[in-house]
């Protein structure tokens, strides 16, 4: 694949551990890269992989899918446009159940093929990477709590797929693994413009497949929105009647509109925002073939994905000191 000049780019879908080489290898062939989050195993590679994008031109992005449903685009635009007023606050949580249980086993459990942190690095920069992209705020300092809740897990011989659980499951042999890396976080945010922010992270939450919430509370109006109902959007006022936002294309503004491809009425969900999100990357990279790179993509990009490493360092050094620890970029 990396010899074949007819291959422009190259997608990373692999464990963890594998990002950072494989990453390396494509960008070093010339092949612009769409990886897989997190985007290494530790932040001196993350910033390796940036330098290296940029000194051979290529586009980079590392696939943080969510920041592309359309409510989520039109809340981001409409701060840009001042609508909520200034952000003082941001709350929410990002919670799955499929490792609830200590037969759940999944290589993202091993430290040394997911990193040092899981359920944060998995699905918490989700959050944090949704949150920048629409206030486009910089966290300045965190305080963590990790938790396993799990310190042992019971590893089947023979591996598992990642949200296996369905039904009723096979009875098979296991060993006793010991786990380092969390099943449960809390942790609070200090944003460079003095908001505060409050995050949850679980895989062990039962009943909840794949939720993520936040609510942006702001000197004007406060909005929420729930992964679970994607296509719904609440807008809070002091003074005047909340609202409902539905999807829909001739309800969005300029910005977001264009990544609602379905009229009001006809759902978009998951698998749209992975569309919406390659969409934007190859735009990217149709317009760099083109000489025309644009020097601010809309998608994730390297640089965005090391930024999220370096928060999940902070917060791991957070939790293991029991103190607020500075982001240090």
């Amino acid at each position: 694949v990396l010899a074949d000049p007819e291959v422009n780019v190259v997608h990373l879908a692999v464990p963890n551990v594998l990002h950072y080489p494989f990453a390396k290898k494509a960008l070093l062939a010339g092949k612009h890269v769409m990886c897989e989050k997190p985007l290494a195993m530790n932040s001196k590679e993350s910033a390796e992989l940036v330098e290296l994008a940029r000194e051979k031109g290529l586009e980079a992005a590392v696939c943080y899918n969510v920041r592309f449903y359309p409510l989520n685009l039109e809340l981001r635009d409409r701060i840009r446009r001042n609508e909520l007023g200034e952000i003082y606050a941001v709350q929410g949580s990002y919670v799955q159940d499929w490792l609830l249980y200590d037969t759940d086993y999944n290589w993202r459990v091993l430290a040394d093929q997911g990193g040092a942190l899981r359920a944060v690095a998995d699905i918490g920069t989700h959050w944090m990477d949704l949150i920048h992209s629409i206030t486009g705020l910089e966290v300045e300092e965190v305080f963590a709590d990790l938790y396993t809740v799990h310190p042992i897990r019971k590893r089947p011989k023979g591996e598992v797929q990642t949200f296996s659980g369905k039904g009723e499951k096979p009875k098979v042999e296991t060993e006793d693994v010991a786990i380092t890396t969390d099943d449960f976080a809390t942790i609070l945010f200090r944003y460079s413009n003095g908001a505060r922010g409050a995050l949850t992270v679980s895989q062990v939450t039962a009943g909840r497949k794949n939720c993520l919430r936040y609510e942006i509370s702001g000197s004007k109006a406060a909005a929420y929105w729930n992964s679970e109902t994607p296509n719904e959007m609440w807008l809070g006022y002091r003074d005047k009647a909340n609202e409902i936002l539905v999807r829909d294309p001739s309800l969005l503004g300029d910005f977001a509109a264009p990544f609602a491809n379905y009229p009001g009425g006809h759902a978009e969900g998951f698998p749209d925002a992975f569309k919406q999100c390659f969409r934007a990357f190859y735009n990217a990279v149709n317009a760099s073939l083109a000489g025309e790179r644009d020097p601010n993509p809309l998608y994730p990009t390297f640089a965005q994905g090391h930024e999220e490493v370096v928060l999940c360092e902070a917060i791991l050094q957070s939790s293991t000191e029991r103190q607020w620890v500075k982001v240090e970029r």
